[in-house]
C-alpha cells in the first residue's frame, strides 16, 4: 500500500493558504454549500443557523466567532452545524471590509470618531491595546506603574463602535444569507425526497414482479 506524503505547511504557506485556500474561494464556497445541503434538518432551522453564523462574523470577538455562532444558533433554535459552517464567511478577504463598515457605522450611530491627539490605524490600535495588556501584566508582578491609556482608547474608539456598528450590517448580511439559503435547501431536500421516493417505488415494482422460487 502506498501512502501519499502530506506537505508540511510552513508559516508563509499557512498565511498564503488562509488568504487563498487550495482550489480557490469558489471551490470552498461550493464545498460549504454542499455541506449545508447535506445537513439532516429542516430548511428553516438550517437557514436560521446560517443567519447566526454570519451575524457572529460581524462582532469584534475575534477567535470566539464559533462560540458566539453556537450560542446564537441555540437561542434562535437554528442548526448549530450550519451556524459554525457559516462563520467561514469571515476570512482574510472579508474581515477588512467588515471591520471598516462596522467601525464607520458604529461611530456614526454613537456620534464619535478617532481622537485627533492619538490618530492611529485600525491595526495600530489593536497593537497598542495588546501592548498595554502585556505591559500591565508585567507591571503587576514588578514595581512598574500600570498605564491603561491605549487599552482605554481601543475600547472607546474601536471595540465599542465595532460592537454597536456591526449589529445592523450583521443583521442585513444574516438575513441575506437566510433568504438565499432557505429556498436552496428546500429545493435540494424536495429533489432528494423525490429521488428516494422514485427508488423505493422501483424497488417495490421489482419485488412485485419477481416470481417465487420453484420447489
Amino acid at each position: 500500500m502506498v501512502f501519499k506524503r502530506r506537505d508540511k505547511l510552513t508559516p508563509l504557506k499557512w498565511v498564503a493558504r488562509s488568504i487563498w485556500p487550495k482550489g480557490g474561494w469558489s471551490r470552498s464556497a461550493r464545498y460549504l454549500q454542499h455541506r449545508l445541503h447535506r445537513l439532516p434538518d429542516t430548511p428553516h432551522k438550517i437557514a436560521r443557523g446560517v443567519f447566526a453564523g454570519i451575524f457572529a462574523v460581524f462582532t469584534p470577538f475575534y477567535g470566539l466567532h464559533f462560540v458566539i455562532a453556537y450560542l446564537l444558533a441555540k437561542l434562535a433554535r437554528g442548526n448549530v452545524i450550519a451556524a459554525l459552517l457559516a462563520t467561514f464567511v469571515g476570512n482574510p478577504l472579508t474581515y477588512v471590509p467588515i471591520g471598516i463598515v462596522s467601525l464607520k457605522m458604529g461611530h456614526f450611530i454613537l456620534g464619535t470618531s478617532f481622537t485627533e491627539a492619538h490618530e492611529r490605524s485600525f491595526a495600530g490600535k489593536f497593537y497598542d491595546a495588546a501592548d498595554d495588556l502585556w505591559s500591565n501584566l508585567v507591571a503587576f508582578f514588578t514595581n512598574q506603574d500600570m498605564n491603561w491609556d491605549a487599552l482605554s482608547r481601543f475600547v472607546h474608539e474601536v471595540f465599542w463602535p465595532y460592537l454597536v456598528g456591526g449589529i445592523l450590517p450583521g443583521i442585513a448580511a444574516g438575513l441575506a444569507g437566510y433568504f438565499v439559503i432557505l429556498p436552496m435547501i428546500a429545493a435540494y431536500q424536495h429533489r432528494r425526497r423525490g429521488r428516494l421516493k422514485a427508488k423505493l417505488e422501483e424497488l417495490r415494482r421489482k419485488k412485485a414482479g419477481t416470481k417465487p422460487p420453484s420447489d
